[in-house]
């Protein structure tokens, strides 16, 4: 295992030295390789801490240029220390512009009301269309916003969840 190979994967990903080493070992030195062993232990940490309260976070904004569109979401995780992290904040402020750029409907899969899901042909192109989580990441492709999330909590070590958020659009008239 290379030093640099341990530097690229810690840049890319940003997590620690340590975290980086191990998954280059796991992989055998295999950059890609340890980049899933990283995606899966940030999946494995997020069912860990799931669970968990988390009661603490951010309410954040976006207006876009020219100021016709704007998004506020919450996002919470489970202390205030981690809530005030650059990291944790960029990540709200991350997800409000993915939020203003794709429009999506729904937090997750699990929030969408059964009348409308059982109408729909197509339940997996559906879903990547309207559900925030299920959506590419509008800023790295390669990654969906689940992705991202489990990213961070992986970095952070707190359970973080995107409770809801609302998108205005000027001159765009209330469905209810």
């Amino acid at each position: 295992m290379k030093l640099e190979d341990v530097k690229k994967l810690r840049e890319f990903t940003s997590l620690g030295v340590n975290d980086c080493r191990q998954a280059l070992k796991e992989a055998e030195g295999n950059f890609n390789k340890a980049l899933e062993v990283l995606k899966a232990k940030g999946a494995d940490i997020l069912k860990k801490k799931g669970g968990r309260s988390a009661c603490q976070g951010v309410i954040e904004s976006y207006i876009h240029f020219g100021g016709n569109i704007g998004v506020l979401v919450e996002v919470n995780c489970e202390t205030d220390f981690v809530a005030r992290t650059d990291l944790f904040k960029k990540f709200a402020k991350d997800v409000a512009m993915h939020i203003a750029a794709l429009t999506p409907e729904y937090v997750s899969q699990e929030d969408i009301p059964e009348q409308v899901y059982e109408k729909v042909e197509n339940k997996q192109d559906f879903v990547k269309k309207v559900c925030l989580l299920s959506q590419p990441f509008v800023k790295d492709s390669s990654l969906s916003v689940s992705d991202y999330l489990k990213k961070v909590v992986s970095q952070t070590g707190e359970n973080i969840k995107i409770k809801r958020f609302v998108r205005f659009v000027v001159g765009e008239e209330d469905e209810g």
